[in-house]
């Protein structure tokens, strides 16, 4: 159950004196400032009272009878110049909205009423008009179809209005009455120029509904409370049915309109059901403390009275929160009204004849009382159902959430403080400043003072809070064992913190505030105040990772803050990631390569977890030496001093060449680094990394510089030399194999291929190395290959054919390479070699068959006669001639047929043009120009090879390649198809 906590404040009483009993009770907003007050007695009475909310003064206004029974229910029909509906023995009066004129009974069939329930629309309701817009009362249409309805006869005061909708509009109101064991629905029509004029329709009568005790009518639907239980009875249809029946011991049923949600409240007993408009159950059953005489609703409450107790009950669990004696006990029924017209904040209650009224204490009141008791749940709790119930604005939500944040913040419960300061969309981050740092500081500034409610002392760092917070625990103890009641923490009461926990978890929550708070739109000013102060509580709590992640991501902290702690608690990896960060890059390497020095002399034992290095978006795992060089490789990489990277390229390279390779090839940098400084930054010895910037300059920045691509081709030239002579010097090794590429580097390897097929790429693919040199270098090397392509660039041709043909033996590349020359002579003194290779070599019979049956149509046939050796098997070479003779003979015949071929082209071409150029044509007196239309007679005159004729005029004009068509013979030629070869 929950405390009990001051939503309602008496405001005044009020005492009718004498037999005044009241019955019923109704309140009406007059004006900001007044509420009139409409009082049925059990004498038959109705007063006018009127309560001024800012003097909390009550007056009387005035009174008038309507008969000797007590009054049932009282209505108010309409603010200004209304009219007021009262139900009394059994009868309908109307009477002025000040009592000022006699009442006026509603006769006609209006008698013996039990109960008179208004109806009430929703909002964005569809419910149905009972009765049509455009129908005069005193037409015949209109009376035809009041008996479809179902209608009874019009009262004597009829005046002939049109009655149009169950609302306020031109004094016409729609109720159900409940008369025996019928219910009546009628329209009242109310003249408000003239207070005399009232009169009512009867727009629907349901039978079979008797003992009805209250009524309740919402849109389409009408709910009714007998002594058997709720019904459901449809308006339209006239249809009922049971929602369900009470006990057979069971009090009087009980009903009430929730106007702010527009659901419907049924009590059985202590127990209250909510239901829609379909009269379905929604959400839970709600159970008071006892049976409640009077059910009202105030703002996001219910409000129950009985037997002289006031009881204030949240809507949504039906817990009671507050409770108020304002009568006696067993001192008969009492009644409630609340303002529900107006601001919602007044209600009064009755007990016999006195009138007790009670004014909604602010909320702000309300949370403040719970904050000053520490009742932070409930303060939450409440803030919470005002925004849900639309009661508060945004900026005071964000206002209630800092400040009660505040409070659990000084009352040492963190974690619930800074879910609170996450919820408030007005706190500024920067108002968390000086509880980390003491003032005066950089950021001192920065920081709003806002006092919020001064319920809280001001902030001071956490150490201070948290030895002012223990000490208060201490006292309160103190105080609770002598015997005085204080707030405290019933946790901390039984089990105190101690200030080590107090710290860490003030700091932990503070930095879950702050990790926050960066992402939200902020001045430049306070992002480097976040995230400096970040940082100091991430080492507060040796959050390693989180550091190094903040220093090298994109940050805002100040340098010169942070720099002197990180260097004393040796944080050396943050320094160097924020150095970096802030472009420091000369700081950040020298820390880098401390570490390395580190490592390699044995200061630091190089760990054996592995540390983890994005590389590539690739996580990898590195030797902290390595990571050290990656870091360093990865600042040099970018943007930088061209100095700096040639000063640091050493050490990195001694570590991992890759690295290095990282350095000299990024395409981030926009300074170039100058080869040849480069190059003597470069450890001689590390052949493979010269390689591989060198290749990076030629193949992917283009660079043409003639000594360049000569010092790679030497480079790459010797490491072949190197490699020749250790597979030749170690037998064991698999001359494919790739053991031996590169031995002079180390095992890390920077080339995918081996280093001779990187040499033969690169002389066939570059113009611009100095062959000769090149040559000078591996002239007396088994790399013939290389040679042949080194003799090719100079234009020796023989030496060329000989390293192919004889040293390789490779009979396609040097067949290749005789295509490539061009000339029948090159086979020729291929053939020559295959026969006579020289020096004791076995004259090369199957090459030379090989030549002659690829190429021999190329060769002159006695040539080859007399080249061939006598020693050469004829069985070999008889097919391979026999072939060369035929397709020699072939060639000479193909050309006699093209030759044939071509002159009768040339005869039949001659001999169309002479046709063409006989051809007559007829000219008479009626022959036009077809240029300029003039009559050629006997005028000279041209005809264009596409049959136009002109005068010679204007032949003149168009000259003689382009006709009057616009077609030019020169550019598009005319082909007619006589003139095509058809013999």
């Amino acid at each position: 159950m929950a405390k009990s906590r001051a939503v309602v404040e008496l405001t005044a009483r009020f005492d009718l004196g004498g037999d005044n009993k009241i019955r019923a009770l109704t309140l009406s907003p007059h004006s900001d400032s007044q509420t009139l007050v409409y009082v049925g007695t059990f004498s038959g009475s109705l007063l006018l009272l009127s309560i001024d909310t800012s003097t909390n003064i009550v007056s009387r206004l005035g009174s008038v009878s309507l008969s000797a029974s007590p009054v049932e229910s009282v209505f108010v029909l309409g603010q200004e110049r209304g009219k007021i509906l009262a139900l009394c023995n059994g009868y309908l009066f109307l009477v002025d909205s000040l009592l000022s004129q006699p009442a006026k009974r509603l006769g006609g069939l209006l008698k013996g009423i039990n109960v008179v329930a208004r109806r009430v629309r929703g909002r964005d309701s569809s419910s149905t008009d009972l009765f049509p817009a455009e129908i005069s009362a005193d037409s015949s249409s209109s009376k035809k179809f009041l008996q479809l309805l179902g209608a009874g006869n019009r009262v004597s005061d009829v005046r002939g209005k049109d009655s149009r909708h169950e609302g306020v509009d031109q004094g016409h109101y729609v109720f159900a009455v409940a008369i025996g064991e019928r219910m009546l629905l009628i329209e009242l029509q109310c003249d408000e120029k003239d207070g005399s004029g009232a009169s009512f329709v009867v727009l629907k009568e349901i039978l079979g509904i008797g003992g009805i005790k209250t009524l309740v009518w919402l849109d389409d639907y009408v709910i009714a409370g007998t002594v058997k239980g709720y019904s459901l009875i449809s308006c339209v249809t006239g249809q009922s049915g049971v929602i369900f029946t009470l006990p057979d011991v069971s009090g009087s049923p009980l009903l009430k309109l929730l106007c702010k949600e527009w659901k419907v409240l049924l009590l059985v007993d202590n127990v209250g059901v909510v239901v829609d408009t379909n009269g379905q159950p929604i959400g839970g059953s709600l159970v008071f403390r006892r049976r409640p005489d009077s059910v009202g609703e105030l703002s996001f409450y219910l409000v129950t009275v009985g037997d002289g107790k006031m009881e204030i009950h949240q809507k949504k669990s039906g817990a009671c929160v507050q409770s108020v004696s304002f009568g006696p006990e067993g001192s008969g029924p009492s009644f409630l009204a609340a303002d529900e017209a107006g601001d919602g904040n007044l209600v009064a209650v009755t007990t016999l004849s006195k009138l007790v009224f009670y004014r909604r204490v602010p909320y702000e009141e309300q949370i403040k009382d719970l904050l000053r008791k520490k009742r932070y749940r409930e303060s939450i709790s409440l803030v919470e159902e005002l925004d849900s119930e639309g009661e508060i604005s945004k900026e005071m939500l964000s206002f209630l959430h800092a400040q009660i944040g505040y409070l659990l913040l000084f009352d040492l419960r963190f974690e619930e403080a800074v879910n609170q300061f996450l919820k408030s969309e007005r706190m500024e981050p920067s108002e968390v400043f000086p509880f980390i740092m003491r003032d005066p500081n950089r950021w001192s500034l920065q920081v709003p003072r806002n006092r919020y409610w001064g319920l809280h002392p001001p902030p001071a760092p956490f150490e201070d809070v948290v030895d002012n917070g223990l000490n208060a625990i201490q006292r309160a103890i103190f105080l609770r064992k002598a015997g005085m009641d204080t707030p405290v923490d019933e946790e901390f009461f039984s089990n105190p913190p101690s200030r080590a926990e107090l710290l860490n978890s003030a700091i932990k929550n503070i930095t879950r505030y702050l990790e926050v708070s960066r992402e939200k739109d902020l001045t430049h000013p306070v992002r480097e105040g976040i995230d400096t102060l970040l940082m100091l509580l991430y080492r507060a709590l040796n959050r390693v990772e989180d550091m190094e992640n903040l220093a090298s991501s994109d940050n805002n902290c100040v340098v010169e803050e942070l720099e002197t702690l990180l260097n004393e608690s040796g944080h050396l990896r943050t320094l160097a990631f924020l150095y970096a960060s802030k472009g420091m890059s000369a700081k950040a390497l020298a820390i880098w390569r401390l570490f390395t020095k580190n490592y390699s002399s044995g200061l630091w034992q190089d760990s054996d977890d592995l540390v983890p290095y994005i590389h590539d978006n690739e996580l990898i795992r590195l030797s902290g030496k390595e990571a050290a060089a990656a870091e360093a490789a990865r600042i040099l990489e970018e943007p930088c001093d061209p100095e700096l990277a040639l000063q640091h390229l050493s050490w990195i390279s001694d570590i991992n060449p890759l690295f290095a390779i990282q350095v000299l090839t990024s395409e981030k940098r926009t300074e170039e680094l100058l080869p040849e400084q480069v190059i003597q930054a470069i450890d001689p010895k590390k052949v493979e990394i010269i390689q591989r910037y060198l290749q990076w300059l030629i193949e992917d920045r283009d660079y043409n510089d003639p000594q360049l691509h000569t010092s790679y081709a030497l480079s790459l030239a010797k490491s072949a030399l190197e490699c020749v002579e250790v597979q030749n010097g170690n037998q064991e090794i698999d001359a494919g194999g790739r053991e031996a590429h590169d031995c002079n580097v180390g095992s890390v390897s920077l080339f995918e291929s081996d280093v001779r097929e990187r040499l033969q790429t690169f002389l066939q693919s570059s113009d611009l190395y100095d062959p000769e040199e090149i040559l000078d270098l591996i002239e007396g090397s088994e790399l013939w290959l290389e040679k042949a392509i080194l003799y090719r660039r100079i234009g020796q041709e023989t030496l060329v054919l000989q390293i192919l043909a004889l040293k390789l033996e490779d009979c396609a590349a040097a067949e290749q390479y005789c295509v490539e020359i061009g000339r029948p002579d090159a086979f020729m003194q291929l053939l020559d070699m295959y026969l006579d290779p020289q020096n004791g070599k076995e004259p090369m019979f199957k090459a030379a068959v090989r030549l002659l049956h690829n190429h021999g149509e190329s060769l002159d046939p006695l040539q080859v006669l007399e080249k061939l050796s006598p020693d050469m098997p004829l069985k070999l070479a008889s097919d391979t001639i026999l072939r060369m003779l035929r397709a020699r003979v072939h060639h000479h015949r193909q050309g006699q047929i093209v030759h044939n071929v071509s002159r009768a082209l040339d005869v039949d071409s001659r001999l169309a043009r002479l046709e063409e150029r006989s051809r007559h044509v007829q000219i008479n007196d009626e022959s036009l120009c077809d240029s300029c239309y003039a009559r050629l007679g006997t005028k000279l005159f041209a005809m264009y090879p596409d049959d136009t004729i002109v005068c010679y005029k204007c032949y003149r004009r168009l000259g003689e390649s382009k006709s009057v068509t616009g077609r030019d013979f020169k550019r598009d030629v005319l082909i007619k198809p006589g003139w095509l070869v058809n013999r």
